[in-house]
């Protein structure tokens, strides 16, 4: 598949050091959500129109974006703030607020259950703030506080075997928790690269993607995740506008 040039759209203007983080969208109705992390504000934008909208302002720090398409729910992973925010893309004016750990990030959501995963950045000098929150929606209150063992990036949530994966940049890995059982990690698994960082799953085919600031990214069976399995390897080498990715078993 080649890219293409489609259009721009103008945003507001940085307030501050920072610029823009992760972007979800809604499907239904056609809507793009975009952290402003300069701003504290997430950025609508309409894609059947290609304009943008408006601001949902005051979400401090926001650096992620996750849609439920299931639930029609929106999240934001707010990490100045401590916070992440839930709102429906009809009601945005009705946005809940839940306290959460220190420096909250990457966002995986179980519509089933109704829980959010929030994987919390912490901070080095703070003994014990890489953590992992697990969030009941429906009551906007945190029902667990999983330790991990280092900084984390982006999460996913894997509907076919039930289980949350969450990025761990140091030490390199990748922390599975069970949906069934979310009060502690279910096993960990390591990954042959400096700084796992984005995370994606293709639900279809079973493979757990995990992009790592060394440059390369990794895929895995995700059946096989909690089996432990042969991890394959992919270089990615950007040339102009395209990505070009290039296997090794």
């Amino acid at each position: 598949m080649t890219l293409t040039h489609h259009t721009d759209i103008d945003l507001p203007a940085h307030r501050t050091p920072g610029g823009f983080d992760h972007a979800a969208v809604h499907r239904a109705s056609a809507r793009l959500y975009v952290a402003h992390t300069a701003n504290d504000a997430i950025e609508v934008i309409d894609c059947a129109t290609d304009r943008y909208l408006h601001a949902i302002p005051n979400l401090g720090g926001v650096a992620g974006a996750l849609v439920s398409e299931e639930r029609q729910k929106v999240f934001t992973s707010n990490r100045g703030e401590h916070t992440v925010g839930i709102f429906a893309p009809d009601t945005e004016a009705a946005l809940v607020k839940v306290a959460v750990g220190l420096h909250p990030n990457g966002l995986a959501y179980d519509p089933g259950r109704d829980f959010l995963v929030v994987a919390n950045v912490g901070d080095p000098e703070i003994p014990h703030s890489y953590t992992v929150s697990i969030v009941d929606v429906a009551a906007s209150a945190v029902r667990a506080s999983v330790p991990v063992p280092g900084r984390t990036r982006w999460a996913v949530f894997d509907p076919q075997q039930e289980v949350f994966f969450v990025n761990i940049a140091d030490p390199a890995q990748i922390a599975v928790i069970d949906a069934r059982h979310p009060q502690q990690i279910a096993r960990v698994y390591p990954i042959p690269a400096a700084g796992p960082h984005g995370l994606d799953l293709d639900v279809a085919q079973a493979r757990l993607y995990c992009a790592c600031d060394d440059g390369a990214a990794r895929h895995q069976e995700s059946a096989a995740n909690l089996q432990g399995s042969a991890t394959n390897e992919l270089r990615i080498h950007i040339e102009q506008r395209r990505m070009v990715a290039q296997g090794s078993q």
